[in-house]
Formats: C-alpha cells, structure tokens, sequence
C-alpha cells in the first residue's frame, strides 16, 4: 500500500477517533466546542469523502429519482421555460396563510434516503447536532457553513440541487419578495422522539423562507408532533400534519411550533433561506418586479460563511 493510501485511510479512523465535546459544553456553547469543530474541520471532510469510497460507506444519488415526479416534471419544465412556472405553482395549497404544502419526496422512495442517513448515524464520524431545537440528539447540520457538517460529496450534490434547482425558484414564485434575499443557503436534519426533544415552542425562523420536509416512512407510525402556525392578523392557530414525502414552506417570519410528539419518532429535513450577512426582506411586498427568468437562475454570488447557529 502506498503512502498516499495510508494518508487517507487514516483520516477516516482519526476522525472516528475523536471525541466530541460533552452535551453540557456544547449547550453552554463552551469555547473548547468551537475550537474542536475548527480544529478538525479538515479531518472531518476528508473523513467523510473516505466514508463514502469506502467498502462500508454509501453514496446518495444526487439525481431526482427521489423528487415527485410531478413536480420533478413541472420543475424541469420550468428551468427549460419560465413561462410555464404556473404548472409549479400549481402543485403547492396554502393549508394556512402563507403556509403552503406539496408532496416533494416519492414515499417509495424516501428509504433509499433514510437508509443513507442511517449509515451517516453509525459512521462513527463526529456530526454537529443543531443547538437551535434543544441540541436534537439525532440531527446533524447539511450547509458547508456550519461546523461539523455533513460533509459526504454525494449528500452535498444532492443537497445543493434540492436548494438551487427546487426550494429556491419555488420560493420565489410564492413569495416574490424575497428575490435577492435568497442567495444564502442553511439547513439541517432532526428526528423527534417521545421522551427525548419532543417540541418546540413558538417561534419565527432567521431566514426568508424555510422548507420542512417530512421524511418519514409509509409505515412509521406516530400520534402527535403537528406544527402550529399562527395567524398574527386574526390571532388563530392552525394546527397541520403532514404525510411522508410532503413539504412546508413559509416566509421564515410566519410565528410556528411543533407540538410534543407522544408516540413514534418524526425525521425532518430543513432548508433555509436568506441573504448576503443573514439578511432577511422587510415586508412582504415587492419592490420591483421580477421576471420568470429571473426567478429560475442561480445567484452568481459567493456563499459566506454566515449562520444562525
């Protein structure tokens, strides 16, 4: 074996070896937290490029085979002609105000993902759990702009086409303020479990828009654990539920909770967006029209470094 294999391959067990900072430090937000994460960022990117050409890594197909087929169709439709953007919007129901839901994810599907994520959970890789939702046990951060990301190249192709390619233009579309709001990308994953980080109170989000998706499987089971968003022009709640495969999407101001889950566990996906230095629009009224071509591009900016948490 060469020396340039022996290099790698201990990449991946140094950072196996590592050991993360106490629960107690990291909801403190002790300093010694941001020195491990800085200090091995870069071990813990090679790590995870060695994980996954490894015999026991796995990769994520970053092609659509996982996306609607629906929405896939009018999406592609979309990118190749603006102008048939209503096709998208179509697909998307306002379950509450300024709330609006869309199947995004094949159900029959969602294991290929899941299985993934699993063997992400048992790598052995040190992830960041998002501070955010009561350091979530079982959630790990996604963006390259947090520390301790989930580094893998197969999942970071999947997950920037997911942002640029779909929530981004969907956005737009239905929210046609936050254009120029948007360049900015953050998400994370959470697994809600009884007993464990069961809810979380209301809140707005620091972002232009936010996208929950569901992904749990067909078959897993649980009672509890609606969202809860609020209206604050008429001082009502409207409690949803969403099935396996579904999004949310919301302008990130819109007031929501998460209600205690009581049984089961429910795995989530959260997109983000916003812009340059974590800016977010004022209202939510546009200032100055935007064309469908406009819409269905990709900001030619940098991504910074800026993130909530």
């Amino acid at each position: 074996m060469n020396n340039a294999a022996v290099n790698v391959s201990s990449q991946l067990e140094q950072a196996q070896a590592l050991t993360l900072p106490s629960r107690q430090e990291m909801l403190a937000r002790s300093p010694s937290v941001n020195t491990f994460w800085n200090s091995n960022q870069q071990l813990l990117v090679s790590a995870w490029k060695e994980w996954e050409t490894s015999s026991n890594g796995s990769l994520l197909e970053a092609s659509e085979t996982l996306i609607d087929e629906k929405l896939q169709s009018a999406v592609n439709s979309a990118w190749d002609d603006p102008s048939t953007e209503n096709l998208v919007k179509d697909l998307w129901q306002e379950a509450a105000p300024g709330v609006y839901t869309a199947q995004f994810f094949k159900p029959e599907k969602l294991i290929e993902l899941r299985h993934y994520l699993d063997g992400v959970a048992t790598a052995g890789i040190p992830l960041k759990p998002p501070y955010g939702i009561v350091l979530n046990r079982h959630g790990a951060m996604l963006d390259e702009r947090s520390e301790g990301y989930l580094a893998a190249p197969s999942f970071q192709a999947f997950y920037r086409k997911l942002l640029d390619k779909y929530m981004r233009p969907i956005a737009r579309l239905l929210f046609p303020e936050v254009y120029g709001y948007d360049s900015q990308t953050f998400g994370f994953s959470i697994q809600w479990q009884a007993g464990m980080d069961t809810s979380l109170r209301l809140h707005t989000d620091a972002s232009s828009v936010t996208m929950n998706i569901n992904m749990n499987l067909s078959d897993e089971k649980l009672t509890g654990s609606e969202v809860d968003f609020y209206d604050p022009i008429t001082g009502s709640i409207k409690r949803l539920s969403f099935e396996p495969g579904t999004a949310m999407i919301h302008r990130g101001n819109v007031p929501h909770a998460s209600q205690a889950i009581r049984s089961g566990e429910r795995s989530n996906m959260v997109l983000w967006l916003y812009g340059d230095q974590m800016q977010t629009p004022y209202a939510s009224k546009q200032q100055n029209p935007v064309s469908a071509r406009e819409r269905w591009s990709i900001p030619s900016g940098v991504r910074d470094r800026s993130a909530p948490f």
